[in-house]
């Protein structure tokens, strides 16, 4: 089966403690066969004997002999089974914590893509409750199903050497007990994939509504969402109890079949006892070990209901762990720091099979400025991502410094390319922290003077702990514009050589941008082209190169003097902003 061998592989270097359980778990269980031989004798030959007084006193030291291996072979199993658990528990965790790291690994270098793709909540719950289920998958369904098969071998052997009918008298009620088992198998399978879904989205309700909850307060929709929050909640505990149910409605024919062993020893065991066929000690050692072969019958239907909630989870993380980018170095791709240029050549963009830019071509020079405007869904923020390849084109090429960025390693792109995006997150850490996400070795001077260059550094040495200050979940107790600022620190810091700015200054004053526009003409120390997508002709006035997008293709293209001589969308923007008049 494709999820055992699956699990087997993700052991590498657990497998050795792992074996070493399992052998000791098969060990531990043929040793409870001891204690009933040894009980078995003592009773035969000191008790139950027509001799037993005279054995007591000419053969004590065989009674106690017989005592100290009962005691020890039981002191031994209880030593082996503290072992047998700690193996269990160190190979289970060594796996869990490779599988967990694989799974975030996995995740984090996936396309933006994939994240249309699944929910957040979704995620978290392959990465906690799915990830856990492996876990008890190892140290608790297969170590109980070796447990319990070995359990019921040894028993039943030393059964039949004790005695043969009563052995096959025992053995008969069997059949019932996999018959029950294979009818929840196929009931439990479908009930459980269902459980699997509705904790998913329950997860994915509870992290939206927590990471939304100001939009929720806003709009004053707390009783609507607590609502939709109950059906989920709702579909979850339906769909657990009807799982539940499975294990329910079978589980009083398995206690009957595992009780009826206690009934069959004693109708069989006690004629063939009248019938000095089976002795006392004999007996007693069977009825003594009759739980080893029923508490495996019990115990069958919860194996199989975990083995298939096993087999819900596994598949959901089966499909994120093979999961491959498509966004990816090629082996020949070149290793440099671009120097700026920027040049788009023939360029279309499908997404979800809707053209999104439709032959969009122009270049831009090393260290200009470039604004690209247009109405909203004009394809601005989709065609900035094409340049540090968070998409790929669907045709044409993006080339910078000459070179395809497919031919570019991402790492090295990425680095030379710093994104400050309109909606901006913040970590749950300190401000010096965020500004500093980039490079975390940065000196506090320069820190500092990002902060400065962006504006942001008046408001944050006003703050209680200034550059120490934690901002709370996503920047929660920061306004827009305070964020946007800190978000273009954070930009800055990497000195690129390419700075995206996605409308990053939409939630600031006119003269913090004003202010903002002055720092990055000319108080940079550094080389850097600049390319921002805006809606305010204060940010275009003074930019080197007016890109002007409309329905995904290229309308127009000059500076701000070119186009407002000419009609079109830009003299539309400027005579509804200025009123004719240019602004400072």
């Amino acid at each position: 089966m494709f999820q055992l061998r699956w699990l087997w592989s993700n052991m590498k270097g657990s497998r050795r403690n792992y074996i070493i359980a399992l052998c000791l778990s098969v060990f531990c269980n043929m040793l409870y066969i001891t204690a009933p031989y040894f009980q078995s004798q003592i009773i035969d030959t000191f008790i139950s004997n027509d001799n037993a007084a005279e054995n007591m006193r000419d053969h004590s030291d065989l009674f106690y002999k017989l005592l100290a291996g009962m005691i020890g072979f039981t002191l031994l199993r209880t030593i082996m089974q503290y072992c047998c658990n700690m193996y269990y528990e160190k190979s289970s965790q060594g796996m869990i914590y490779k599988m967990r790291t694989h799974l975030f690994r996995k995740i984090e270098n996936q396309d933006m893509e994939f994240y249309n793709k699944f929910r957040t909540g979704d995620l978290m719950t392959r990465l906690t409750g799915d990830l856990d289920m492996m876990r008890h998958m190892v140290s608790w369904v297969i170590k109980g199903c070796v447990e319990s098969i070995s359990l019921f071998t040894v028993s039943m052997v030393y059964f039949f050497t004790i005695d043969v009918p009563t052995a096959l008298c025992i053995l008969a009620i069997t059949p019932c007990i996999f018959i029950i088992t294979r009818r929840i198998s196929k009931e439990a399978g479908p009930a459980y994939r269902k459980v699997r879904e509705t904790s998913s989205a329950l997860n994915t309700a509870a992290q939206e509504n927590i990471s939304g909850n100001r939009i929720v307060k806003a709009f004053a929709r707390e009783d609507y969402e607590k609502k939709k929050f109950t059906e989920r909640d709702e579909a979850y505990r339906t769909a657990n109890i009807k799982a539940a149910f499975v294990w329910l409605k079978y589980q009083p024919w398995m206690d009957i079949a595992a009780g009826m062993l206690s009934v069959v020893l004693l109708i069989c065991g006690g004629y063939f006892m009248m019938n000095a066929h089976l002795s006392m000690g004999q007996y007693v050692a069977v009825s003594g070990l009759l739980w080893a072969v029923s508490n495996p019958m019990r115990q069958m239907g919860s194996y199989v209901n975990d083995f298939h909630r096993f087999m819900a989870s596994a598949a959901k993380i089966v499909e994120i762990y093979y999961e491959a980018p498509k966004i990816v170095d090629r082996v020949d791709a070149k290793e440099d720091k671009p120097e700026g240029e920027v040049e788009f050549r023939h360029v279309s963009l499908d997404i979800d099979g809707k053209r999104v830019l439709d032959d969009v071509s122009f270049h831009i020079f090393p260290g200009e400025q470039v604004v690209i405007m247009g109405p909203t869904g004009c394809g601005k923020t989709s065609l900035i991502d094409l340049i540090p390849r968070f998409k790929d084109v669907t045709e044409g090429e993006v080339l910078v410094d000459g070179v395809n960025v497919r031919m570019r390693k991402l790492h090295d792109l990425r680095h030379s390319v710093s994104v400050a995006t309109q909606d901006v997150l913040l970590y749950s850490d300190t401000i010096d922290s965020n500004i500093a996400f980039g490079n975390s070795s940065l000196e506090e001077e320069y820190v500092q003077e990002c902060a400065d260059l962006a504006a942001a550094s008046e408001f944050i040495e006003k703050l209680p702990q200034k550059y120490d200050t934690i901002v709370g979940e996503r920047g929660v107790g920061l306004s827009g514009g305070q964020k946007q600022r800190i978000s273009l620190a954070r930009a800055l810091a990497m000195k690129p050589s390419i700075l995206l700015l996605d409308d990053t200054t939409s939630a600031v004053d006119m003269e913090t941008e004003n202010y903002i526009r002055n720092s990055l003409e000319n108080r940079l120390d550094f080389p850097c082209t600049k390319i921002m997508t805006a809606q305010r002709i204060s940010t275009a006035r003074n930019a080197d190169k007016i890109i002007i997008l409309d329905g995904g293709k290229v309308a127009d293209i000059g500076t701000h003097e070119e186009l407002i001589s000419r009609d079109g969308y830009y003299r539309q923007i400027y005579d509804l902003q200025c009123g004719g008049e240019e602004i400072a």
